[in-house]
């Protein structure tokens, strides 16, 4: 049985979202994240042909991470209500992921994805397919048939939690404990909003 890899992969993804943190998508560089982690050059590219292919898995990381969160809290019951537990739980994963949360608002067009494989660009697709599959769910489920339905479903389960979690992470703040709530309580009120 031979011993577990000294600098696996999620080391070294770590290590590539401190530079993308600390100085943006240009400082992601092979190079910079064998130094960073502290491994030899030849274990990033053990695991990763090229930046492309790095940046590719610095993303899908974070993103499944996220999405294993929210389509859990959105999968008890089809109500505006589950939409409340989404907002809720995409805040509550920031603040324990605030790496990952950082990955995600850099966002995949600034992380080169026209540069990615073809498969990891298919799996990104197929990633955001999934996300849009499920709020259309919940807005069939939910029952409401009015025009603005989708994007108020938008609005809530991705547009206002991003941009809280953006507010603190870009000051460098922690996000604090209360957000969730402010999160939870903002998408109740846009749910009582439309139903007055």
């Amino acid at each position: 049985m031979g011993r577990p890899p000294r600098h696996d992969t999620d080391r070294l993804l770590d290590a590539a979202a401190d530079l993308l943190a600390a100085g943006g998508p240009a400082a992601v560089t092979m190079s910079g994240v064998a130094k960073a982690a502290g491994a030899p050059s030849g274990s990033v590219y053990h695991r990763f042909p090229d930046r492309p292919a790095l940046l590719a898995a610095l993303w899908a990381r974070a993103l499944r991470g996220f999405h294993d969160d929210l389509f859990a809290a959105l999968s008890h019951g089809e109500s505006w209500e589950a939409v409340g537990r989404g907002a809720r739980a995409s805040l509550e994963w920031a603040r324990r992921n605030p790496r990952d949360a950082g990955v995600l608002l850099v966002g995949a067009r600034e992380l080169d994805e026209r540069s990615w494989s073809e498969q990891a660009c298919a799996d990104n697709a197929r990633a955001n397919a999934m996300l849009h599959e499920r709020l259309s769910a919940l807005v069939e489920g939910c029952g409401d048939t009015a025009p603005d339905a989708a994007d108020r479903m938008m609005v809530a389960v991705v547009d206002l939690p991003y941009a809280m979690i953006r507010r603190y992470l870009n000051s460098g703040r922690e996000i604090p404990a209360h957000a969730a709530d402010l999160a939870e309580h903002a998408v109740t009120s846009l749910i009582a909003m439309r139903r007055t």
